[in-house]
């Protein structure tokens, strides 16, 4: 413990920084050597600065700095915040435990708003960014794994949604880091070791890679993480297909005369000339009933996706929501994966799982080979939507495929163009096919699932 009263600390912060010229000086200022508000805004802001040095100096040298470590002791015991969050082998997950007053600090710490307490917000925000930003070298084990995404779960909390969002690329790309760094097939090979890893995309990816490497028990355990992941992003996605608003109604069904449809304010209106005052009733002879019919005529929909390393965040997405269009009434779904040949996926389509197992990361791509299957299974191209997943750099292949692509667009077919995103979130798409998708008028999709999900259903209901 140290020494340090609560009281010395304004004044020696201000002292230090009046040494290092971001004092005032009251004889050239016009200020009096009394202004409290001033200096204790000085104050304020010289201990900001000292965590925050201490922050940038801990990622960047694993060596502690003596004189930032004991002023961000005093600091930390001066606002009353436990010692342990300057310590970084402690989890933040760990922190809130042992001291529940926490979580509800740490929520939204980082989100806009006022900030009446400047230095216990960044005595926080600190320990948050340390435990996630700084990950070290060398070879990382499961439980170091599930410790920083427990933390990374904190820091999304402490930004709130919109700045979890922002933060969504930088962190997957933390954690495709350290999953590359941990020995995935000692952990998978171990049973209690396996257990206390959490399904990610990046580990997903890793295992996709790895599984033809994997035998035994190792295998056992990689697939029931992929069958883990796959279940709970199923999950999410047949949420968003539920809520997103379904297609128009179909006018040219006459309503069905039930009393469950009748329009009772139509009908009232549309009889008030029957309105008789001296008997004060209203006669009906005419009933009005709404209309609730949806459009039945079957609907083909046809999933092309390239199975290149790039592609597994957008392949997997794909895959599960076309399974779950798969078990919708009225909709036939096709799924086919390409590298340099094309793989006819449409037996498995209902389960996204053995999808992905028979897919293969890595390689090239041949786009047109790809079209040459995908082609004859159009057999009503009104009523044919085709999902191209791909990041679209296909070289010397390029006008072959687009031509492919502008044959089945002008037979009347809903062509959507999905550009691929990597483990780091980030879009990567040929800026040549982007340009002539657009002015086909057929712009790539972001990669946001939800824009996917609105367009098919748009299309399909």
């Amino acid at each position: 413990m140290s020494e340090h009263t609560p009281d010395a600390a304004p004044s020696d912060y201000a002292a230090d920084a009046e040494q290092s010229g971001h004092a005032a000086d009251p004889a050239t200022s016009g200020h009096t050597p009394d202004a409290a508000p001033s200096d204790s805004g000085t104050a304020e802001e010289n201990r900001r600065q000292v965590l925050y040095w201490r922050l940038l100096a801990r990622m960047f040298d694993h060596e502690e700095q003596p004189a930032l470590e004991a002023a961000s002791v005093a600091i930390v015991e001066d606002i009353g915040l436990p010692l342990a969050l300057l310590d970084p082998s402690v989890s933040v997950d760990n922190l809130v435990q042992r001291f529940p007053d926490l979580e509800d600090e740490l929520a939204g710490l980082m989100a806009p708003g006022d900030d009446d307490q400047r230095v216990r917000r960044a005595a926080l925000v600190s320990k948050l960014l340390l435990n996630v930003l700084s990950t070290g070298s060398g070879s990382v084990t499961a439980t170091q794994l599930a410790d920083w995404q427990r933390d990374a779960g904190w820091l999304k909390r402490a930004c709130g949604d919109e700045g979890a969002g922002e933060l969504a690329g930088v962190l997957s790309g933390l954690e495709g880091d350290l999953v590359g760094r941990m020995r995935l097939r000692e952990v998978l090979a171990d049973p209690a070791l396996a257990r206390q890893l959490t399904p990610s995309m990046s580990l997903i990816e890793q295992l996709l890679r790895d599984k033809a490497n994997l035998s035994g028990l190792a295998l056992a355990n990689a697939k029931a993480l992929i069958r883990r992941y796959v279940d709970e992003v199923a999950e999410v996605l047949r949420t968003q297909v539920a809520q997103t608003s379904a297609g128009t109604i179909d006018r040219s069904v006459p309503p069905k005369r039930v009393f469950r449809n009748l329009d009772l304010d139509r009908t009232i209106w549309k009889n008030l000339t029957n309105w008789d005052p001296e008997e004060e009733r209203l006669y009906v002879d005419r009933l009005f009933y709404r209309q609730t019919a949806e459009r039945t005529t079957p609907a083909r929909l046809i999933v092309v996706v390239d199975q290149s390393g790039s592609m597994v965040d957008s392949m997997v997405n794909c895959t599960i929501l076309a399974s779950i269009f798969a078990g919708l009434p009225k909709v036939d779904v096709h799924l086919i994966a390409y590298d340099t040949r094309a793989l006819d996926l449409t037996p498995w389509v209902h389960d996204p799982f053995e999808v992905l197992l028979r897919t293969k990361l890595g390689g090239g791509n041949d786009g047109p080979v790809a079209m040459a299957m995908a082609q004859p299974k159009i057999t009503d191209p009104r009523n044919t939507v085709m999902v191209w997943i791909s990041d679209f750099y296909e070289f010397d292949r390029s006008q072959p495929l687009f031509d492919g692509i502008q044959a089945v667009h002008r037979s009347g077919v809903k062509f959507i163009p999905v550009g691929s995103v990597n483990s780091s979130g980030h879009q990567s798409v040929n800026p040549w096919f982007r340009q002539r998708f657009k002015t086909l008028g057929t712009p790539v999709i972001s990669g946001h699932i939800r824009k996917l999900v609105f367009e098919l259903k748009n299309f399909l209901d």
